[in-house]
């Protein structure tokens, strides 16, 4: 697993669209700080949290599950480049086999969440994988 200062920023560059697994709609929760900080420096939020699905969170129309997430993205033309995912990290496994189906290019850990298991599988199945790293001090480091 690549984490490296070179590796983050190339990653951050080459992405556009960010699936937050997790994303709540409350403005005082980390996933959704996160999130709006991601979204104002021009990366497209795709909320995943079937707690809200069909709701819109930061504007956007929030899915229940990774590959609604990823079906709508594609009808529109594009696709999902970073599956951020909010979840505790005993509940990662699940998301890394939604993301391997979706052909997700990238998987992200978030600060606190590490599962050695559902990162190598990511990575045998030809996923980057971020770990315990938060997406927007990473972006804000190598901004």
């Amino acid at each position: 697993m690549d984490q490296n200062e070179d590796f983050i920023r190339a990653l951050l560059a080459d992405s556009h669209t960010i699936a937050v697994v997790g994303l709540s709609s409350h403005e005082d929760r980390p996933s959704y700080e996160v999130a709006c900080y991601m979204q104002s420096h021009g990366y497209r939020i795709v909320p995943v949290n079937p707690t809200y699905a069909g709701t819109h969170i930061l504007g956007e129309y929030c899915y229940s599950s990774l590959h609604d997430a990823a079906a709508a993205v594609e009808k529109e033309g594009g696709r999902i480049d970073i599956v951020d995912c909010f979840r505790k990290s005993e509940h990662i496994m699940p998301v890394v086999d939604d993301a391997i189906v979706i052909k997700a290019p990238c998987v992200w850990m978030q600060l606190g969440v590490i599962n050695q298991a559902a990162a190598d599988k990511a990575e045998a199945a030809g996923l980057k994988v971020v770990m315990d790293k938060c997406i927007k001090v990473e972006h804000n480091l190598n901004h």
